[in-house]
C-alpha cells in the first residue's frame, strides 16, 4: 500500500513537472540486474502480461556503470509516463511482480546484436541459418535465431545483445569468416521481434540422420522423420551405473540440502526433482515424484493433448487459426491463446475429463479445473512430477495423437530453465515447457545430448520449487528459483555426460 501511494506522489510530482519538461523523454522501467540471465528472464514474465503490440515494445538496455535494464520504451512525455506507469503497475501487482517506474530516456544505451540477412524468403534464410550455426561454433549456435520484423519480412540474427562497439567487432571478424560462403554482416539494435525458429526448430526439423540411442524394450523415436534406427546396438550399463545414477539423485539432494542452510531456500519451499533416462528405461531421479503441486503453466501441453485428442476423432478441426493460437500458447506461454484452446475443448472440466477418460496410464493425478485467471497466475491446476514424466515418455515415443506437432510446438525458441544459461553445450535438442505462479517456479522437458560420433542420449527432466507463502519479492524470488533449476539441469548434465561420453 505504501509502494502504491509513494506512485501516487510521483505521478503527482512528474504532471505538475510536465509544463516545464515537455521536451524530455521518459521510458517505463520493471528492472536493473547485474546478471542478464535474470533480465531475460523477468523479460518472459512481463511478455506474459503484455499483449502482442506491447511486447514488441520491450527493450533489455545496458548502461555505463554496468547491468542491464528491461524497459517499455515509451518515448513519451512526463504526464503520458505517469499515466502508463500506473496502469502497468497495477497489473504488476496483480500478477504477483513489482510495480514499474517512470525513468528519462537517458543514462543507458541500446543493445546490439550480429545480423547475417534480411528479406522475405524464410526458407532461404534457414538454409543460410544452417550454413552458419555448423561454421561457427557452439556460442554462435546457441544464440542464433530467425526473427520476424515489423515489416513482414525475417532477419537472421547472432543475438549478442553487446554494445554497438564489441558487436561491431565481432560482426567484421565473422564477416572475414563467412567471406568464402559469401555470407556478409552487418549489426541491428536489439528490437524483441518474434522469434520463429532457433537451435532446437532447427535440430528437430533438419537433424534427420542423427542416431538416438534407446532402451532395447521400448525404442525411442526423435521424430516421425527420425525414424531411422540406431546402426549399433545400445550401449549396456556400466557396472557402475546403478551407483551413479543413486549418486546423481543424492548430489541433487546435497545441493538442495546446502541452499536450505544458507537460508536461499526457506523452510515452506518444498521441491520436486524427477530424471528419466530413455535410454535405459528407468528413474534415476526421483525426489517427490508424487506429490501433488501447482501445474501453472506446465499444464499448457496437457491443454494441447486435449485439443488434439479431439482433432484426431474428428470433432475439432486444427487449421490456420488454431495453430497460432497453440503456438502462442506454448511458445509465449500466452494465458488468452490458452483459454481459447480449453473452450473449444468444452472448457477446463471437459480437458480434464478426456484426459482421465483417454490417457489414464498417464494423468495419475493431473487436475484442470479453472481457466487460467486474469494477470496470468493459475493456483488450482495441479498435477505431479510423476505425470510430467509419463507424459514426456509418451510424446518421446510416438504414442500421441499429433505427436510431431506437439513436439514441434514444444521445441519453438523461448526462454527455458533447463537449458538456457547453463554450461549444456550446443547442439542440445531441447523440448519443454516452463512455469511460474507467485508460489511455483517449474520447468518440465526432454534434453537430447550427443557425444562425439553424433549419437543422441535423451532423458527427461522435472524440476519444481512451491512455497506455501507469498514472497514478499515474487521478481527476486522466481529468477533465483529459475537459476536453482538451472543448477540442478546441469548436476543432471553432467551425469550424463560421464555416462555416455557425451559432448
Amino acid at each position: 500500500m505504501y509502494r502504491f501511494f509513494s506512485i501516487i506522489l510521483f505521478c503527482t510530482f512528474i504532471i505538475f513537472q510536465a509544463a516545464v519538461c515537455r521536451a524530455e523523454k521518459y521510458d517505463l522501467l520493471y528492472i536493473w540486474d547485474e546478471n542478464l540471465t535474470n533480465v531475460l528472464d523477468y523479460q518472459s514474465e512481463i511478455e506474459v502480461l503484455l499483449s502482442p503490440e506491447d511486447r514488441r515494445k520491450l527493450r533489455i538496455v545496458g548502461r555505463s556503470t554496468g547491468g542491464y535494464g528491461l524497459l517499455y520504451d515509451l518515448d513519451g512525455d512526463a504526464l503520458e509516463s505517469a499515466r502508463m506507469m500506473v496502469s502497468h503497475s497495477e497489473m504488476l501487482r496483480k500478477a504477483g511482480l513489482s510495480e514499474c517506474t517512470a525513468i528519462k530516456d537517458e543514462g543507458y544505451y541500446r543493445l546490439y546484436n550480429v545480423s547475417y540477412g534480411l528479406g522475405p524468403n524464410l526458407e532461404a534464410l534457414k538454409v543460410r541459418y544452417q550454413k552458419i550455426y555448423e561454421f561457427l561454433g557452439d556460442q554462435v549456435g546457441k544464440n542464433l535465431y530467425i526473427e520476424k520484423t515489423d515489416a513482414d519480412n525475417y532477419t537472421l540474427i547472432y543475438r549478442r545483445r553487446g554494445d554497438r562497439r564489441t558487436t561491431y567487432k565481432v560482426a567484421r571478424r565473422h564477416a572475414k569468416l563467412l567471406k568464402k560462403k559469401r555470407i556478409t554482416t552487418t549489426i541491428i539494435p536489439e528490437s524483441n521481434n518474434p522469434v520463429i525458429f532457433g537451435e532446437s526448430s532447427h535440430l528437430d526439423g533438419a537433424d534427420t540422420s542423427v542416431q538416438v540411442v534407446s532402451s532395447p524394450k521400448k525404442p525411442v523415436k526423435a521424430s516421425p522423420e527420425q525414424t531411422k534406427k540406431a546402426s549399433v546396438k545400445p550401449p549396456a550399463p556400466s557396472p557402475g551405473y546403478l551407483a551413479a545414477s543413486s549418486g546423481v539423485e543424492q548430489s541433487i539432494e546435497a545441493f538442495i540440502g546446502s541452499l536450505r542452510k544458507k537460508g536461499k531456500l526457506s523452510s515452506d519451499e518444498t521441491t520436486g526433482w524427477v530424471v528419466y533416462d530413455f535410454t535405459t528405461g528407468k528413474n534415476i531421479v526421483d525426489i517427490n515424484a508424487d506429490q501433488v503441486f501447482q501445474a501453472a503453466s506446465m499444464i499448457k501441453p496437457f491443454v494441447a493433448l486435449a485439443f488434439f485428442h479431439q482433432a484426431t476423432q474428428g470433432k475439432i478441426i486444427y487449421g490456420p487459426k488454431s495453430r497460432r493460437r497453440m503456438e502462442r500458447m506454448i511458445q509465449h506461454s500466452d494465458n488468452p491463446s490458452t483459454n481459447w484452446v480449453m473452450r473449444i475443448v468444452g472448457g477446463p472440466a471437459a480437458c480434464d475429463k478426456l484426459l482421465r477418460t483417454h490417457y489414464p496410464h498417464i494423468f495419475k493425478k493431473t487436475k484442470i479445473v479453472e481457466y487460467i485467471p486474469a494477470g496470468g497466475k493459475t493456483y488450482r491446476n495441479s498435477a505431479v512430477p510423476s505425470d510430467y514424466i509419463r507424459f514426456l515418455d509418451a510424446l518421446w515415443n510416438n504414442q500421441l495423437p499429433y505427436g510431431k506437432e506437439l513436439r514441434r510446438l514444444m521445441s519453438l525458441p523461448g526462454r527455458d530453465r533447463l537449458y538456457d544459461g547453463t554450461p549444456i553445450p550446443q547442439g542440445t535438442l531441447v523440448y519443454n515447457k516452463t512455469g511460474s505462479t507467485a508460489h511455483l517456479c517449474g520447468d518440465m522437458g526432454i534434453l537430447v545430448p550427443r557425444d562425439k560420433n553424433g549419437r543422441r542420449y535423451p532423458y527427461a527432466l522435472v524440476g519444481i520449487i512451491e512455497r506455501s507463502s507469498r514472497p514478499k519479492n515474487y521478481g527476486n524470488w522466481m529468477l533465483t528459483r529459475g537459476n536453482v533449476i538451472r543448477e540442478v539441469s546441469t548436476i543432471v548434465y553432467q551425469q550424463m555426460k560421464r555416462q555416455y561420453q557425451l559432448l
